[in-house]
């Protein structure tokens, strides 16, 4: 059987010997942090904040060591290999870490995931026979419905301090007052090469990057918020089958009753 883990050896020479010791590493914090910046990409949420993280160790020689967690053992192959591998990149690009080894636990598809990651063999090679192409246009239908529940998130405070829907048609990025869900929304539009500047239309389409028009604009606001809506719900039961699952919380997520005040 394969073994389960995906590494990356950075040192020079291309050496591949681990640490023996595993003493406390400046560069331990700055994994986590790392970490904090790969997403499900379904849930658009951190995989620390979900509870994904189950253990991150780096040594006194800077070999990182990551383990992941779902929660379920079936779920999607193609979602799971997007974070590991992300995770694997992540990590090693903070400075500090000489080599990196991430590991996906308790899932079906382990073995295939974290060798295919470990090789950068991408996810059709990793899965030859079952898959036929990579995951970019996955990745970016996810994006487009980040957009599109971000779109929600920003609109009804708006609409609940009195804005009209006409307002919201010629507001501009640049006019609504700053919030996180607004950054969150910036963001997710520039990874997909949508206009994210203080001069871009607040509404607009995620495919095209175009304004959205008055005659579209209340189909575009009720997918806005149905999918928010959605996106939330499918992230309230994975929290609580992880929770059901391993009975833990992960590494970087924060106490149950602090992410309900967030």
């Amino acid at each position: 059987m394969t073994d389960p883990t995906a590494s990356r050896t950075a040192g020079p020479g291309g050496s591949s010997s681990r640490a023996s010791r595993a003493a406390p590493f400046p560069a331990a914090d700055g994994v986590l942090t790392a970490l904090e910046a790969v997403r499900d990409p379904e849930l658009d949420e951190p995989i620390t904040a979900l509870g994904f993280v189950s253990s991150c160790t780096v040594s006194a020689d800077g070999d990182a060591r990551v383990r992941l967690r779902l929660p379920t053992y079936f779920c999607a192959p193609n979602f799971a290999f997007l974070m590991v591998a992300d995770a694997y990149d992540a990590v090693c690009a903070v400075p500090g870490v000489r080599s990196t080894e991430v590991s996906l636990e308790d899932h079906f598809a382990s073995d295939a995931i974290n060798g295919g990651v470990a090789a950068q063999a991408g996810f059709a090679a990793s899965f030859d026979g079952e898959a036929v192409s990579e995951l970019h246009g996955l990745r970016a239908d996810f994006l487009r419905k980040a957009v599109m529940a971000g779109t929600d998130q920003v609109c009804r405070p708006l609409l609940a301090a009195g804005a009209s829907r006409a307002g919201l048609l010629a507001m501009t990025l640049g006019e609504v007052p700053a919030s996180a869900a607004l950054d969150r929304l910036r963001q997710r539009r520039a990874e997909l090469g949508l206009p994210a500047g203080p001069g871009a239309p607040l509404l607009i389409d995620p495919a095209t990057g175009e304004r959205i028009h008055e005659e579209a604009a209340p189909l575009h606001l009720r997918r806005a918020r149905s999918t928010r809506v959605s996106i939330e719900a499918n992230s309230s039961i994975c929290r609580g089958m992880l929770r059901h699952r391993y009975d833990s919380a992960g590494l970087g997520q924060a106490p149950e009753e602090e992410r309900r005040a967030q």
